[in-house]
């Protein structure tokens, strides 16, 4: 197993609560946006980059009740979570899947 499936898998399994998994997809939403709003205005950035963590620390204190999966793999984790989104917003898991099914 690779570094980052080994991060993912670990990220996977540290967001169990739908609460959580919400909230991390909405923090996910908004780096996305702190990116483009990059490049209007950088309190709108900054904003955004705050919100991350509230929610995200947030929702590991008063849902999942365990550490973030940064705390493990630092360097990784932004890359795991976003794919995790990708896959769930987009369907990329059901055509990964399907096309590899040993997985």
């Amino acid at each position: 197993m690779s570094y980052f499936q080994e991060a993912k898998a670990h990220f996977v399994a540290s967001h169990q609560h739908p609460i959580n998994q919400a909230l991390h997809h909405l923090t996910n939403a908004l780096a996305i946006a702190a990116v483009i709003l990059l490049f209007i205005d950088w309190r709108f950035t900054l904003v955004c980059l705050v919100l991350t963590q509230v929610f995200a620390l947030g929702g590991h204190a008063v849902f999942e009740k365990n550490e973030p999966a940064f705390v493990k793999y630092p360097g990784i984790t932004i890359l795991a979570s976003l794919s995790w989104s990708f896959e769930h917003w987009f369907g990329f898991r059901r055509f990964f899947r399907r096309s590899n099914p040993q997985t």
